[in-house]
């Protein structure tokens, strides 16, 4: 993977390979369809089903020299937004334990850019529910299974949602790669992105992130509450280019996405495609 890039390319389309007929005398072998056209056999070639046409990632993409660039040392850097002037906002969302089919249809049916940060306790429901999870009506109820069908990148968020500083280099490493494993066994895609818990991390953190394959440690700017309230880390309690915002998978994700969405666009703020602009920063 070059240095620069985030995400691996995805193909579009593919060849269609096809076996025709077998060999005169009985056995299993393949014949060429130079070889049965030119015996006079008739043959029939179903059409394949067409792919549907490809529509492009979702969310705002970067357009050249807007995105100013992330220093890519030797450890991942920590960001807590991008680096743009352009009226644009990422949208993240961690952990997983209310699975509400409610959000998954709207982020489908309007193509809203967001990524996942996904605990795998969280999502599998595994130990003691997080107590702001509680009085949720999908706790658990899809697992992996709904966010794969989400269809939006899927990064780390650790195992169990330890406080980073706390652990030794082996504990955190344990929980970092531990994590992608599960990711990657049940997405087929290995996270590039990492969020630690509560924001708290140290350089073992980092170092452990880098052999786990991690390229980017992503925090955020601004968090999501219930009803949608955004809470500012800035004095001036506004939106801000590049901010990254945090939200949960909490009771009533779904009225407060909503809320939260109009009230970006009402502000005057698109969307954008956090790979894309990370991608384009990392150049």
């Amino acid at each position: 993977m070059a240095r620069g890039t985030l995400r691996r390319s995805m193909v579009a389309g593919g060849a269609v390979v096809v076996l025709v007929g077998c060999a005169a005398n009985g056995g299993g072998t393949p014949q060429s369809l130079e070889t049965v056209l030119g015996s006079g056999q008739e043959i029939t070639v179903s059409s394949p089903t067409p792919s549907p046409t490809p529509v492009g990632p979702a969310g705002l993409l970067p357009i050249p020299g807007e995105v100013g660039k992330i220093d890519m040392g030797e450890l991942p850097p920590v960001i807590s937004s991008i680096p743009t002037s352009r009226k644009v906002v990422f949208l993240t969302i961690d952990d997983g334990w209310e699975q509400d089919p409610g959000f998954a249809r709207q982020v489908l049916k309007k193509r809203i850019p967001i990524t996942v940060f996904a605990m795998r306790d969280a999502v599998e429901a595994r130990g003691p529910i997080d107590p702001a999870a509680t009085g949720g009506r999908f706790v658990g109820a899809g697992g992996w299974s709904y966010f794969q069908d989400l269809g939006v990148p899927i990064e780390n968020h650790t195992l169990t949602h330890p406080n980073m500083r706390t652990l030794g280099f082996d504990a955190q490493k344990a929980e970092i790669c531990g994590a992608s494993r599960a990711i990657k066994r049940r997405m087929g895609v290995r996270p590039l992105l990492f969020r630690p818990p509560f924001g708290n991390y140290n350089t073992d953190t980092l170092r452990a992130a880098k052999e786990c394959g991690i390229r980017v440690v992503l925090l955020w700017t601004a968090s999501v509450q219930p009803g949608g309230k955004i809470a500012y880390q800035t004095p001036d309690k506004k939106l801000h280019a590049g901010d990254i915002l945090l939200l949960h998978f909490r009771p009533n994700l779904s009225r407060d996405f909503r809320v939260l969405v109009n009230k970006i666009k009402r502000r005057g703020f698109a969307l954008g495609n956090l790979d894309a602009y990370l991608d384009e920063a990392m150049r």
